[in-house]
């Protein structure tokens, strides 16, 4: 199972826009982990998980959501709800309950990726307003047929990979 995952575009219908149409033929799903700024209407998010994020419009998309994709559940929300930026410990409870193999968030415009109890947590970073180093990112995920992954993030302009981003992690 292959996935896009996104957060963070803060409105840049373009931007994002390409980075879908990149991506979109090769990956068996695309999640946006809120903040897109776009209506629910937008055609942009037509083949995206979508959720809501703290800047965007109250109630256009559900506030997390559980989706299977080929066998591997993920859990998608924004981060904001559970303090991200100061700990993961509520994110990776949520995703417990969940039943989650993998968790996107976003929130701190910051890209990670970490495994812990068994989940794997993506942050992809922002498309639009990076922190912590330069580049716009996104990730991508890869999951083998024995449930390991990998993730790779890659440079929204360029789609070039970031490999001192990159990790694995087997199938525990």
């Amino acid at each position: 199972m292959e996935c896009l995952i996104i957060s963070d575009s803060h409105g840049s219908e373009q931007e994002l826009e390409e980075v879908i149409e990149r991506h979109r033929s090769s990956v068996d799903a695309i999640f946006h982990c809120g903040d897109s700024e776009l209506k629910q209407s937008s055609s942009i998010l037509r083949h995206t998980y979508p959720v809501q994020g703290n800047v965007d419009i109250p109630g256009e998309f559900p506030e997390d959501r559980t989706e299977e994709v080929k066998g591997i559940r993920v859990y998608i929300t924004h981060g904001h709800l559970y303090n991200i930026k100061m700990t993961h410990v509520p994110l990776s409870y949520r995703a417990e309950e969940k039943g989650a193999r993998m968790a996107c968030f976003g929130h701190s415009h910051v890209p990670t990726a970490f495994e812990e109890n068994g989940v794997i947590f993506v942050n992809p970073g922002s498309l639009l307003q990076p922190r912590s180093r330069p580049d716009q990112t996104y990730a991508i995920a890869s999951f083998d047929t024995n449930g390991g992954a990998e993730i790779r993030f890659l440079e929204r302009k360029s789609g070039e990979e970031l490999r001192d981003l990159y990790q694995s992690f087997p199938k525990q």
